[in-house]
């Protein structure tokens, strides 16, 4: 029966679209939320109306995410404690890099005949440049390039902020292997060389 509550109690932490079950890493995620929404002070009164939509394992090279999906409208609340949030989930999962990351619907492009026009921010360009912000968050991206390689594939090299060099420089490759896994293109983040 204790299992029992503990599963019921952790799945409310996570939801899914109606019908789908949560996996078994997904609940594994789930619980680690509760455990700390149930153990931890600092975070317990943000963590409270909170829950996650989905979970998912990405090895890279020699390391492996964890990317959590948050629904869109919570997305600024979990940005409030992300950075605590990262900390202690990265202990429970220890080696693994945990990233958050807002679940948004790509709309295909409207026929011709067909009335309403997709907001831009359901496109496909807008939905991967904001899937970038999340994945590097909350070091800010100061400058994109867009290179052509002499094979015709196409490397984005992302700029990011020198200030948070240290705190965001062992996970770039996380970055780059996560962001690859979800939207199929090569990437590559690095800090621009600071003026002396």
């Amino acid at each position: 029966r204790g299992q029992h509550c503990t599963e019921q109690m952790s799945r409310s932490k996570i939801v899914k679209e109606a019908g789908v079950k949560p996996t078994d890493f997904e609940n594994t995620v789930a619980k680690a939320i509760q455990d700390l929404e149930n153990t931890n002070q600092e975070l317990k009164a943000d963590l409270e109306n909170l829950f996650i939509c989905g979970a998912a394992e990405v090895a890279i090279a020699n390391r492996t995410a964890v990317v959590i999906h948050v629904p869109y409208r919570y997305l600024k609340a979990f940005h409030k404690i992300q950075q605590r949030l990262v900390r202690e989930l990265e202990k429970k999962f220890s080696n693994k890099d945990v990233v958050f990351v807002g679940n948004r619907r790509i709309r295909p492009v409207p026929k011709a005949n067909f009335a309403r026009a997709r907001p831009r921010s359901r496109t496909l360009t807008a939905v991967h440049a904001s899937l970038l912000e999340d994945l590097v968050y909350p070091t800010e991206i100061v400058g994109k390039r867009q290179r052509y390689r002499l094979d015709g594939s196409k490397l984005l090299k992302v700029y990011l902020d020198p200030s948070k060099k240290t705190e965001t420089e062992y996970k770039l490759e996380t970055f780059a292997g996560v962001y690859k896994k979800l939207t199929g293109k090569d990437v590559s983040f690095e800090f621009p060389a600071q003026q002396a």
